[in-house]
C-alpha cells in the first residue's frame, strides 16, 4: 500500500512539473534564441564555457570572482548533452525554473493546509506572471537556481527531512554564496532546540563547501573573493549608509508595493491582524524571509532586484493564503489587480532607472544590439570599434549570438563626456552610443534634485551627446536605432557620412 501512495506521489510530481515546463516554454518560445544579456555574456556564459571546454572551475574568459561553480556547471553539462547553443542554454534555465515551480507549489500546500480556496495553485499563477520571474526564468544567472534549491531545502526543512534538506542545501550554495544563510538560520533552529543538535549536523556540510570554494579562489586568484575590485563593489561600496539605506527602501518598495504588489501586501496585513502566519512554519519562513532581503539589501553594489528572485515565492505564498479570509468578491477582484498589474509590469517600465532585465526592456535591449551588430559586421568589419561593454564582448564572441565573426572593438569604462573626450579622437575613426541607464524625458531624472543625489553616491553622470560627439571628438552619426525608449547610435569619422534617419524597432 506504502509503494502504491509513493508511485502516486511520484506520477503527480511529474504531471505538476511537466505542466509547468510546459507552460514556461510556451510563454517564453519567442526568446529561446534570444542572445545573451549582459551579465549573462559578460560573466556566466563564459564561465560555463570554461568549463565546458576545459573543465577550469575558476574562470579565465572572465574575471573570477565569488560566485560559485555549480549553474555554470549545469549548463557545461547540458552542452555535453546537447551541444552548445543559445536556446540550449535558455532550455537549461527554464527546466530549473520548472523545477521551481513545482517545490514553490509543494511549499504552498505544506504553508497553507487547512486553508480553503486552493491558495498553492495562486501563488504559482502570481510567479508564473511576475515580470521578473519571467526574465530571469529564461537567464543564465544565478538567483533563479537559488530560488529552486531554496524552496526545496526549506519544503524538506519544514517536513523534517533534515538529511534532504542538508543535501538541498549544498545545491543553494554551490548556485550562489549567499545561499548560506539558508543552512545558517537552519542549524541556529535545531541548535536552540533540545535534543536536534544531531540534526543540526546535517547543514555544516554547507559551510564546508563554500569554504573549499573559497580556498579554490584563493589558491588560484591569489584573493579570498576571487577579484578585490568585485569584493570591494559588493561588499565596501555597497555598505556605504546611504546606498544600503536607499537599497533597502528601494527592496520594500519593489517586493511590496511595485507592479500592483500593494493588492497582496494588504491582504498580508489584514490576514496578520487576524492570527495568520503565527505557526512555527511560517515563523521559520519569515526569518528567511526578512534575512535574505537585509542580506541583498546590504550586498551587492549593482542593487540588482533579481536578488530578490529566492524570496519571491515566498511573498506570492503568503498573499494566496491571505487571500482565503477576504470574501469571494473582494479576492477575486485582488487576484484579478495584482495580475493585471503584474502582467503590465512585463512592457511597461517605470519612470525611474532600473534593470532592464526585471522585464521584457532586456528583449529591448538584446533586439537594437543585435540589429547595431549586424549593421557594423557588414559595414565595418575592418575597423576598431569603441564602445562600452558588454556591446565589446558582444561584437568579439560569436558564440553570444549578435555576430557570425569577431570584430575588433576598443573598450571604453563607460559613454560619459567625460571618459570620452579623454580619447586620443584621432584614433577613434568608429564609436557607438547606447542607453545603458533608463532616462525617459518624463522620468525622476528629468529633476535637478535626483540627478544630484545619483551624482553624488552613485557617480551617476548624462552619457555623450551627438552634438558632442562632434564638436569635441569630430565624428557624425551616420546611423540611430531606437525601440520602447531605447536607443543605440553609430557615429563614424568618415567626411562623406550622413545623418540618417531615425529606425524604430517595434
Amino acid at each position: 500500500m506504502r509503494a502504491r501512495l509513493r508511485s502516486q506521489s511520484v506520477g503527480a510530481y511529474l504531471f505538476f512539473f511537466a505542466s509547468f515546463a510546459a507552460a514556461l516554454f510556451l510563454s517564453h518560445a519567442p526568446y529561446l534564441s534570444l542572445p545573451y544579456f549582459w551579465d549573462e555574456l559578460g560573466q556566466f556564459v563564459p564561465a560555463a564555457l570554461d568549463i565546458y571546454h576545459d573543465g577550469a572551475l575558476v574562470p579565465h574568459s572572465a574575471v573570477p570572482n565569488v560566485h560559485p561553480p555549480g549553474v555554470m556547471a549545469w549548463l557545461a553539462l547540458t552542452w555535453k548533452i546537447a551541444g552548445y547553443s543559445i536556446p540550449a542554454t535558455r532550455s537549461a534555465m527554464l527546466l530549473l525554473a520548472a523545477l521551481g515551480l513545482l517545490f514553490g507549489f509543494l511549499l504552498a500546500i505544506q504553508l497553507c493546509r487547512g486553508l480553503g480556496g486552493a491558495p498553492a495553485f495562486f501563488a504559482i499563477l502570481l510567479l508564473l506572471v511576475d515580470p521578473l520571474f519571467y526574465t530571469q526564468s529564461m537567464m543564465a544567472q544565478l538567483d533563479m537556481p537559488a530560488m529552486v534549491f531554496g524552496l526545496g531545502a526549506l519544503l524538506l526543512f519544514l517536513q523534517g527531512r533534515h538529511l534532504a534538506s542538508g543535501l538541498a542545501c549544498i545545491a543553494v550554495v554551490l548556485a550562489k554564496e549567499t545561499g548560506i544563510l539558508l543552512p545558517l538560520i537552519f542549524g541556529a533552529v535545531l541548535l536552540f532546540q533540545p535534543g536536534r543538535r544531531q540534526q543540526a549536523a546535517y547543514y555544516a556540510p554547507s559551510f564546508l563547501i563554500l569554504a573549499a570554494w573559497l580556498g579554490l579562489l584563493w589558491h588560484t586568484t591569489g584573493s579570498l573573493f576571487g577579484d578585490p575590485g568585485f569584493a570591494h563593489y559588493n561588499i565596501a561600496y555597497s555598505l556605504h549608509p546611504v546606498r544600503a539605506a536607499a537599497s533597502l527602501v528601494r527592496r520594500i518598495y519593489y517586493l511590496f508595493l511595485a507592479d500592483f504588489r500593494w493588492v497582496g501586501t494588504i491582504a498580508i496585513i489584514l490576514a496578520f491582524r487576524k492570527g495568520m502566519f503565527r505557526s512555527d512554519s511560517w515563523r521559520i519562513t519569515g526569518i528567511f524571509f526578512g534575512a535574505h532581503v537585509v542580506l541583498v539589501s546590504l550586498l551587492g553594489g549593482a542593487e540588482l532586484e533579481r536578488y530578490l528572485v529566492p524570496v519571491l515565492p515566498i511573498f506570492y505564498i503568503a498573499i494566496a493564503a491571505a487571500w482565503t479570509i477576504l470574501p469571494v468578491l473582494w479576492r477575486n477582484l485582488s487576484v484579478a489587480a495584482l495580475v493585471c498589474g503584474l502582467l503590465a509590469g512585463l512592457f511597461v517600465n517605470p519612470p525611474y532607472p532600473f534593470p532592464y532585465e526585471n522585464n521584457l526592456a532586456m528583449a529591448d535591449f538584446v533586439e537594437l544590439h543585435r540589429t547595431a551588430a549586424k549593421y557594423l559586421e557588414q559595414g565595418y568589419a575592418g575597423s576598431v570599434i569603441y564602445t562600452a561593454w558588454p556591446l565589446t564582448a558582444a561584437l568579439r564572441q560569436p558564440e553570444f549570438g549578435y555576430v557570425q565573426r569577431g570584430l575588433k572593438t576598443q573598450e571604453t569604462s563607460d559613454l560619459r563626456a567625460s571618459t570620452l573626450e579623454r580619447l586620443d579622437s584621432r584614433q577613434v575613426d568608429v564609436l557607438v552610443l547606447y542607453s545603458r541607464t533608463w532616462e525617459p524625458e518624463w522620468g525622476v531624472l528629468r529633476y535637478a534634485w535626483t540627478r544630484r543625489f545619483l551624482a553624488q553616491f552613485y557617480e551617476y553622470e548624462p552619457q555623450m551627446s551627438a552634438a558632442e560627439c562632434r564638436d569635441r571628438l569630430g565624428l557624425r552619426q551616420v546611423m540611430r536605432w531606437t525601440r520602447r525608449g531605447q536607443w543605440i547610435e553609430i557615429y563614424e569619422r568618415e567626411a562623406g557620412g550622413g545623418v540618417f534617419p531615425v529606425r524604430r524597432l517595434e
